[in-house]
């Protein structure tokens, strides 16, 4: 892949998941609008995030992981990667399936694993409820997940970075559907807006497999169900997956630590949920367009011995992530009470709730670039089908992180597990960037990189001040149920003209750069 097409690539990525996170603000927004910070909110986050922390841990984080460069590999050499590929979807479903049964019968013990300041608590009986139905989203999401990595691998990126937007639209109807046509009491309308949504989460499960599956269908990969068979190849995709599941198993620890000391504070969940979804607007957008990319793309290149190739599109691709995500870091620090307030406080979610929920957006935002660089990094590693350095990394994030979160939560409360993931979010890219010293070229910033990472951080921290001015000149605005949408448009608006414009004006980058690989995308 040419450096312009990983661009293009990156771009078409970029641009699914930032209508997808358009579409999770809105639902959020509803969702906080009618059940707030309350007991159903944080028992639905909990369920919700059940099948999600399964689903990093054996589809996403560790599985493709292994799978996408192994099927990249095949692909360059003309092997066959179509048969290998349908016995990597039929051993991934037969242990979901198992795992599904399980998660059901012991759902109670895993909402505890997840929230212990549930037990004895209302909370926990409605989360365990809610927990049931949203876990078979684990089966149909992960054999999607893999099934994406097909066609990335393939270079088709589309509709598996479209498939996200149906999960959106489908919670977004469930919300609508639950709280137009609930005929119930009104203490009750919570719980059955609550379990509208996890059915939601279920059948957008089944939607988002059947758009990818197609679309592999289309492309000449058909992912047929069959009985799992323990091939030499799946023998050497589990031995490399393995390393990698116990790194995504630490990453899930990390999380859920966070969960655990959030859970002993009414409200928390929902706070670091909502912040959780402001910072993963720009994390999802540019870090997930560039796992997708970057991976396949370094893993062909390493194949075919092309080092030089490698490292201009590991340089490209982590300058252009920076460069989007180094400035709304700066927003999420600078402004994120107004954000904050203008897309959630109204209806359950009050200003108490907004103010909890500023203070860890910005804590996130310092993580912001970290986690992006993580995604730059880890790909170096894993297209070389090294996936145990990336998980003593990870161990060592994990201890920080806990140590951090539980030492510190009996001084600052809940936002000790956002500064927690985010300190532990810096170690990990430390690690991993010391860790790939001895890669040779391929995994060195290039002088371009270099000199054009510190204008990129000027110019972010010059549209900062403008930011702020421009809270100042518009602030009562921003209080005013008529007018605040189009007040936050204009500051963001004003952000984003003035950072393009320093940038432009310091040689940070060049607009033409980004015009030509959208022309070519």
């Amino acid at each position: 892949m040419k450096p312009i097409r990983l661009i293009s690539g990156f771009l078409t990525v970029g641009v699914w998941t930032l209508l997808s996170r358009v579409l999770g603000f809105v639902r959020d927004i509803l969702i906080a609008g009618f059940l707030g910070a309350g007991p159903v909110a944080e028992a639905f986050l909990i369920a919700f995030a059940l099948p999600n922390m399964f689903r990093r841990f054996f589809a996403e984080g560790a599985f493709n992981m292994a799978f996408v460069p192994m099927f990249s590999k095949k692909l360059e050499k003309g092997e066959d990667a179509a048969s290998f590929a349908r016995d990597a979807f039929a051993g991934l479903a037969t242990i979901l399936i198992v795992l599904t049964v399980l998660a059901h019968i012991f759902m109670p013990y895993l909402v505890l694993m997840m929230a212990s300041g549930f037990a004895a608590d209302e909370r926990l009986e409605v989360a365990v409820y809610l927990g049931r139905i949203t876990f078979v989203y684990i089966l149909f999401i992960s054999l999607a997940a893999l099934t994406s990595g097909v066609l990335n691998a393939s270079g088709r990126f589309a509709a598996a970075a479209a498939a996200p937007v149906l999960l959106n639209i489908i919670l977004i109807i469930a919300v609508w559907i639950g709280s137009a046509g609930c005929k119930c009491l009104p203490n009750q309308e919570q719980f059955w807006i609550g379990v509208h949504l996890a059915w939601g989460v279920a059948i957008a499960g089944v939607a988002q497999l059947a758009l990818v599956w197609w679309s592999a269908h289309r492309a000449g990969f058909t992912l047929t169900p069959r009985l799992p068979r323990l091939t030499p190849e799946i023998k050497q995709l589990a031995i490399i997956a393995a390393p990698a599941m116990l790194a995504g198993g630490v990453v899930q620890i990390n999380l859920l630590v966070g969960r655990q000391v959030a859970s002993f504070y009414d409200g928390a969940i929902a706070w670091l949920s909502y912040a959780d979804r402001l910072y993963q607007l720009p994390l999802g957008v540019v870090a997930i367009a560039l796992g997708v990319v970057l991976l396949p793309d370094l893993s062909r290149r390493l194949a075919a011995g092309d080092e030089a190739g490698g490292r201009d599109a590991f340089n490209r691709a982590s300058e252009l992530a920076l460069a989007l995500t180094i400035p709304a870091a700066v927003a999420l620090i600078a402004i994120p009470l107004p954000l904050v307030s203008v897309l959630f406080e109204r209806g359950a979610f009050d200003s108490d709730d907004a103010a909890a929920t500023a203070l860890a957006v910005s804590v996130y935002g310092v993580g912001l670039p970290a986690f992006v660089l993580q995604k730059s990094l880890q790909p170096l590693f894993f297209a070389r089908e090294d996936t145990k350095r990336p998980f003593y990394f990870a161990a060592v994030a994990m201890v920080v992180n806990a140590v951090v979160a539980i030492g510190l939560s009996f001084y600052i409360g809940f936002i000790a597990a956002a500064v927690a993931t985010t300190l532990a979010g810096w170690v990990m890219v430390w690690l991993l960037w010391r860790g790939s010293r001895n890669m040779g070229d391929a995994a060195r910033f290039d002088r371009r990189f270099k000199t054009r990472i510190w204008r990129i951080v000027l110019a972010s921290a010059l549209m900062g001040g403008v930011l702020l001015l421009a809270v100042l000149i518009v602030g009562p605005a921003l209080g005013m149920p008529g007018v605040r949408y189009a007040a936050l448009a204009f500051v963001v608006v004003l952000g984003i003209v003035s950072y393009f414009g320093f940038g432009q004006l310091l040689g940070a980058f060049r607009l033409a750069e980004f015009k030509a690989a959208m022309r070519r995308g």
